[in-house]
């Protein structure tokens, strides 16, 4: 298994194991429909491949990806944050180290471009998921919370 930077020839595996993973999430809990954004990631990942953003691990083939970047936005803050947008390995080669070597790969590269800080999101239903980046040394940073519209203390009823 190596690790390296993919190239636009592997967009096309890419968004399929983007809405692999995004239809995996939705079992904690994700919004996102999976297959309705193929085309959308696929314009997103050629960007971030142009911009040598994602690596993937190859084994006979891509059985992992991580993308990544360093945040920008319209305030200055403290520090430089490099951002983990997605991780993913395929099912059959989990367990294996890779998401390991995708990781690792990842932020030394956020680390060689500036990043002081490095920050990554998981659904907060999915406890392997956050086990593993708490044993990487990820701390709880920022906390979403979200409550449908049509909730009890939405209800403009009574009273």
């Amino acid at each position: 298994m190596r690790v390296e930077p993919a190239t636009l020839d592997d967009v096309d595996t890419l968004a399929d194991l983007w809405v692999e993973l995004a239809g995996e999430q939705r079992e904690y809990g994700s919004h996102l429909n999976a297959s309705r954004n193929r085309e959308a990631i696929k314009a997103v990942f050629s960007q971030q491949i142009a911009d040598d953003w994602i690596l993937v691990a190859r084994e006979d083939g891509i059985v992992g990806f991580v993308n990544f970047a360093i945040e920008e936005g319209y305030f200055d803050q403290s520090v430089n944050r490099g951002i983990i947008q997605n991780v993913y390995v395929r099912p059959a080669f989990r367990d294996r180290g890779i998401g390991t070597a995708l990781m690792d790969a990842c932020e030394t590269t956020l680390t060689e471009r500036g990043a002081d800080v490095i920050a990554l999101e998981a659904m907060a239903a999915n406890d392997a998921a956050r086990r593993l980046y708490e044993r990487r040394g990820y701390e709880e940073h920022r906390i979403e919370v979200e409550k449908p519209t049509k909730s009890d203390t939405n209800s403009k009823e009574g009273g």
